[in-house]
């Protein structure tokens, strides 16, 4: 069952709580931490992202389209819409031959608002490459050409690309895909419903691929590179003054870092064979930074310096209208582990 770990003040009144789960799991699927029900069944939304680039780079599209690593991290992403993101996803398609006629991902306003003021300022509206998941179809496109599938609905669940997506994500989860859980995403593409310490697996095993070298060299090498692509690029897997972007740009030497709709969030603890996956119960993202640093903190993962650089994210203010200070965002709460 979800616990309380968030509190939201006002003056000296808790206004409102949030209820939180969360996993700590290592590569073999071994639940260290938790909070709440780390077996929690939910769907994993754009975490999964970093996980279905892998067959990007693994089934040899990358190479062959000569996709750089801002490419790669965009197609990980779930971006803000700004300038630089609109031009590395059409910089994508450009490369497989296709247009942003081809994405199948939906249309909405930039999330970064200076961004959406210009679209209305110019009087235009946006399209389907401002959608914060243009990058993942991209990279969907990518993997149709490559192997040789049509690109026409290669976001249904029975395209070829789909099952791809699907069997990566069983292997990193340790999970066999019938346990998978299918619905359908905000951006029109299968999403994954699957415990929390599978996802905790799985970005454990993502940043530290070396159970996998051992029988799949591919995979772990297209791993790493995803992850090196993500840590080296954090602007490019979220945007300007999101905290995946500040959380890989302070500790992007010791993690790499997923955000997901409904607060969901997943971190990889790089070279330690460690995940971490988290699910605000109420789907309130604006607890879900406050847990993960908390979390990473409890856990040695991050230090002084790095909560310092991060302190907007891990205690928020609560603003009125004005501008003014009239409470916070508090994490409260302690990782529990059998240790």
């Amino acid at each position: 069952m979800s616990e309380p770990a968030v509190k939201v003040t006002r003056g000296p009144i808790v206004e409102s709580v949030h209820r939180v789960d969360v996993a700590v799991a290592d590569n073999a699927g071994r639940v260290l931490f938790w909070l709440g029900d780390p077996d929690k069944l939910t769907y994993w939304r754009s975490c999964a992202k970093p996980i279905q680039a892998v067959p990007v780079v693994e089934t040899g599209a990358a190479g062959r389209f000569g996709f750089d690593d801002q490419e790669i991290a965009v197609m990980c992403a779930s971006h803000s819409g700004e300038d630089v993101h609109i031009r590395t996803v059409a910089s994508i398609l450009r490369k497989i031959g296709l247009t942003d006629d081809a994405l199948s991902c939906g249309v909405h306003p930039p999330l970064d608002a200076a961004s959406a003021d210009r679209l209305v300022a110019c009087g235009v509206g946006p399209w389907q490459l401002h959608c914060n998941c243009s990058g993942k179809h991209a990279a969907m496109l990518a993997i149709a050409v490559h192997m040789g599938y049509p690109p026409a609905g290669y976001f249904r669940q029975d395209h070829p690309v789909q099952r791809l997506m699907l069997h990566e994500v069983s292997v990193f989860a340790g999970l066999p895909e019938d346990d998978i859980v299918i619905g359908v995403d905000g951006c029109g593409v299968p999403v994954f419903g699957l415990p929390l310490s599978a996802m905790a697996r799985a970005f454990a095993t993502l940043a530290s691929p070396d159970r996998l070298a051992a029988t799949d060299t591919a995979r772990a090498d297209a791993a790493r590179r995803i992850c090196n692509a993500m840590r080296a690029y954090p602007h490019m897997v979220a945007g300007t003054g999101r905290f995946t972007t500040a959380l890989m740009q302070v500790a992007g030497d010791r993690l790499v870092a997923k955000s997901g709709a409904e607060g969901v969030y997943c971190v990889g603890i790089l070279g330690q064979g460690l995940g971490v996956a988290v699910k605000v119960e109420d789907g309130n993202a604006r607890a879900s930074a406050p847990v993960v640093v908390e979390a990473l903190a409890q856990m040695g993962v991050l230090h002084a310096h790095h909560l310092e650089a991060l302190a907007g994210h891990h205690h928020p203010h609560v603003f009125n209208h004005r501008g003014e200070i009239v409470g916070n965002v508090i994490p409260d709460f302690k990782l529990r582990s059998d240790h």
